[in-house]
């Protein structure tokens, strides 16, 4: 791999689960489009490009404030899902699969960050 963000365990599982959000967003009604779904889509974005920026040539103390970054954009994407539950727009059980996931998520990140 080229890129030393590529082998963090963290990073992976923040793009997978940034790919199941976009997924999701799919059914979100279209006069969501640049509400809601834009927001949860940029919201999971930032989760994944906040953990390669701050790996990538970066000092710990510099790093660790990108995994915090990362941290709130993982709580913002969980914030929307509960107002996509709450719009009726995800089900109960798509909101429990990606609360969960965003649950370990946040913890994996908040491990390496407290390693550093």
């Amino acid at each position: 791999m080229a890129f030393r963000f590529e082998d963090l365990q963290v990073w992976q599982s923040a793009l997978e689960l940034n790919e199941q959000i976009n997924q999701l967003t799919k059914a979100f009604p279209k006069d969501e489009l640049f509400v809601l779904t834009s927001q949860i889509k940029r919201a999971a974005d930032s989760v994944v490009l906040n953990i390669a920026e701050g790996c990538t040539g970066q000092t710990k103390p510099v790093f660790i404030n990108f995994l915090n970054y990362s941290l709130r954009s993982s709580i913002e994407v969980v914030s929307c899902l509960f107002i996509a539950r709450k719009r009726t727009y995800i089900s109960e059980e798509d909101f429990k699969n990606l609360y969960d996931k965003y649950e370990v998520l946040t913890k994996k990140i908040t491990a390496l960050r407290n390693s550093l």
